[in-house]
């Protein structure tokens, strides 16, 4: 039996000291900043969490020598202790007992001194493993993209896991297994190709906001959606899924519910909501589709009402909306449908459903001949946005989201869109700024909506970039493969202020100030960065003539005067538009 605990610390220091020193010398000593943050964290160390392939042990070792700190790579030390590498413990003795002496390594390197630990992969997903960092101190999480992780780890065969007939598939099983583990650490920084000193900055920018934090706070914000009878609350914070039966329960104590959901949601967060409801006395059924843009259609509409109706959902009972836009777009619509008309509750898990979807009752289905054609405007009860599911999101589902947040500021916030140039990368670390910018986002639309519940005015603004992005949605098949709804939206919304430079509204600045931003977050911003997209202009324009907003032939666009300050162009020539994609596809 190989015994994990004899090997001591000190054993490896040597190992470590010299790079260390290096890395001093080309640093130099910490600075007032990194004095302080040394200061605040007490005798707490820094525990790096994540995938294989993340870059835990490079950027933990110069994340330590920049605080001064002792370095330790736990399978290092492992192999150390055992004579064996990784591989060959996985193959003599089985995960098991691997695991089992991982957790014995890390508790006693926690327990011994102040450090920088870098984890494996599967470390953080033993609940003693994290118990023992949440005591002694602070995880962070390097979250990358799965094909930025394959790339990586593709170098190396020290991979056990991944030792298998496809690689790629493994990846995305323990992706959608481990994230939502992970997701419980006290700080998410994402994993970009790069220099890793700037992935060191962006950890102290993101651990000195934490330090900054009360984590005792209050509870979650609410939003007041005013609508007279039609009122609701926007309840936006962490741990919103476990209030959700408390919640749910203040609307009517003897409702049954009926959750609709897709299955990665599920597979995600559905006991948890279960739980919930089952702890308040609440039954509930479940109703389950496929996630992705196609099953908002007739077919998936149909089996849904009919899976309402066989779990005996009664009128004065609750649909339950758990999901992204896709879902709270479909089920908002059979709530309005079934029984003439269900209550129902929005509980958005995407960052695009918490800031915009969810928001204001606009409920749908697609048609062949375009986007969200079929359906109502029609209020929830409720919405419940826990931004602590968030970080188990996709990366490029999250940037896809923030693109409607970008929206906000653009169509009539510059001050908004100016704090997001210099806090994007806060929010897409998971700091405090994310639940800022989504707040503000709600706020925004939830005063639009009250003005202006169905569309018949301003509301019409919230459709910046909608006009180009849903016709090239449309034209790809729905197929989020290859674009999902923000990255449409956020190509709309460059070429939407091109169009208005082109038209003499704004000027070339504040279109290449936005194509900036957007591309500076990861976002695409031209029709030519769908991959595999072969249309041509008269393609593009058929498909807006089916949108909402076109009145008696004639098409109506979203335009900007600069960055704050949009407008509604009605009766803009096809032949304009024709001759403005022509352009934008050569």
């Amino acid at each position: 039996m190989t015994e994990f605990l004899e090997t001591r610390p000190n054993e490896l220091e040597g190992l470590n000291s010299e790079s260390q020193a290096a890395d001093k010398d080309d640093l130099g000593n910490p600075d007032a900043r990194v004095a302080s943050l040394i200061s605040r964290l007490g005798q707490r160390s820094l525990v790096l969490v994540g995938m294989m392939g993340a870059g835990k042990t490079s950027i933990g070792r110069r994340l330590a020598a920049r605080l001064g700190f002792d370095f330790v790579d736990a399978d290092a030390e492992i192999e150390a202790a055992a004579g064996l590498t990784v591989p060959e413990i996985f193959a003599r003795h089985g995960e098991t007992h691997f695991r089992d002496g991982e957790r014995r390594v890390i508790a006693r390197l926690l327990s011994e001194r102040q450090l920088v630990l870098a984890t494996g992969g599967g470390a953080y997903m033993q609940k003693a493993t994290r118990d023992k960092v949440a005591q002694t101190g602070i995880a962070i999480w390097l979250k990358a993209d799965a094909d930025v992780l394959l790339r990586r780890v593709r170098k190396r065969s020290n991979r056990p896991l991944l030792e298998t007939a496809d690689p790629e598939q493994t990846l995305k099983r323990l992706i959608d297994e481990r994230y939502p583990i992970y997701a419980m650490a006290d700080i998410t920084v994402v994993s970009r190709d790069g220099p890793h000193e700037a992935m060191v900055e962006a950890i102290l920018d993101q651990l000195e906001s934490w330090l900054s934090q009360d984590h005792d706070a209050p509870g979650p914000t609410i939003v007041p959606v005013e609508l007279a009878q039609r009122s609701y609350d926007i309840h936006i914070g962490q741990g919103l899924i476990a209030q959700a039966g408390r919640l749910i329960k203040a609307l009517d104590a003897s409702a049954a519910c009926c959750i609709i959901t897709d299955r990665t949601v599920a597979g995600l967060h559905l006991s948890a909501l279960q739980a919930s409801l089952a702890e308040q006395g609440i039954t509930s059924s479940t109703v389950l589709i496929e996630p992705g843009e196609a099953s908002k259609c007739y077919d998936v509409f149909a089996e849904v009402c009919d899976g309402v109706i066989a779990a005996k959902i009664e009128r004065g009972d609750l649909i339950l909306a758990f999901g992204g836009g896709v879902v709270g777009d479909l089920a908002g619509f059979v709530a309005s449908c079934v029984r003439r008309g269900l209550r129902f509750v929005q509980i958005p898990t995407t960052v695009l459903a918490q800031v915009d979807s969810s928001v204001g009752g606009k409920t749908a289905i697609n048609s062949p001949q375009g986007k969200n054609l079929v359906g109502a405007f029609y209020q929830p009860s409720l919405v419940l946005a826990d931004t602590g599911v968030l970080a188990s999101l996709d990366p490029r589902d999250f940037r896809a989201g923030y693109a409607e947040i970008a929206k906000y500021g653009v169509i009539d916030d510059a001050a908004f869109f100016a704090w997001l140039e210099s806090n994007w990368q806060a929010i897409f670390g998971f700091g405090p700024q994310l639940a800022k910018a989504i707040e503000h986002s709600v706020r925004a639309k939830a005063a639009i909506v009250a003005r202006d519940e169905t569309e018949q005015g301003d509301r019409a603004l919230l459709n910046f970039g909608h006009t180009f992005g849903h016709a090239l949605e449309a034209l790809n098949d729905y197929d989020t493969d290859v674009l999902v709804h923000g990255e449409g939206v956020a190509i709309g919304m460059a070429c939407a202020m091109r169009f208005s430079v082109r038209l003499g509204h704004a000027a070339p600045a504040d279109a290449a100030r936005l194509e900036m931003h957007l591309k500076a977050v990861g976002l695409p911003t031209r029709i030519q960065d769908i991959k595999g997209l072969d249309v041509d202009a008269d393609a593009i324009l058929n498909a807006m003539y089916q949108d909402k907003k076109v009145q008696r032939g004639a098409l109506t666009f979203i335009l900007a005067r600069g960055i704050g300050h949009c407008f509604i162009a009605k009766g803009i020539p096809g032949e304009t538009v024709r001759a403005f994609l022509v352009d934008e596809l050569t």
